[in-house]
């Protein structure tokens, strides 16, 4: 990243389509690991923040996707932390049994974008990001792990609203929702933080 380039933080939302619903035995293996993985995420370097539902350890209860649709929502310092995250943390065991909780993907179901260091993303822009990369493919607004972009191709699509007020890098401050917003919850340590479900 250049000088001139603004500093940037990775966005990630997480789609997945429930089965069964959440008080289905089926489902107790799944609610069983969202507290460990959740506190490993909040823990592991690089997270900045994560989605929460008020009063909640999680966002699972809300469902802006749709009734059977589980979201998750978090911001990361760098893909790289991200990415280590997902796939060498006890997230991966998740990862490998989705098939047992959740309906198999026909169409994107995870999205990465580039904000501004500071900026929290409302469910609604989330959503707009899957959109976008659904209708038209990956590109420096809407990527994956796999057609990734950089901060600073980027950086003409950096998101700026709703930046972080100096201060509240702390742990359970909650800012203001924007308008038709989710409530969220900031989970960091400072400088670094995770969460995925």
């Amino acid at each position: 990243m250049t000088a001139s380039a603004p500093a940037a933080h990775l966005a990630q939302l997480n789609v997945a389509t429930l089965l069964n619903p959440f008080d289905d035995p089926r489902m107790t293996p799944f609610v069983e690991m969202l507290d460990p993985v959740n506190s490993a995420a909040d823990g592991a370097p690089g997270f900045v923040w994560r989605l929460v539902e008020e009063g909640a350890a999680d966002a699972t209860g809300l469902r802006p996707a749709g009734e059977n649709v589980i979201v998750n929502l978090s911001v990361w310092e760098t893909q790289e932390a991200l990415w280590d995250f997902t796939y060498r943390s006890g997230h991966l065991e998740v990862v490998r049994r989705r098939r047992e909780w959740f309906e198999r993907h026909v169409e994107a179901h995870l999205v990465l974008w580039w904000v501004r260091a500071g900026h929290l993303p409302t469910v609604g822009e989330a959503l707009e990001r899957l959109a976008d990369l659904r209708a038209h493919g990956p590109s420096p607004r809407a990527f994956t792990f796999t057609s990734a972009y950089t901060a600073a191709e980027a950086a003409p699509h950096l998101a700026a609203t709703r930046p972080a007020q100096p201060g509240q890098a702390t742990r359970s401050v909650r800012p203001a929702p924007a308008a038709g917003s989710a409530a969220v919850q900031v989970a960091s340590t400072g400088a670094g933080g995770q969460a995925r479900f």
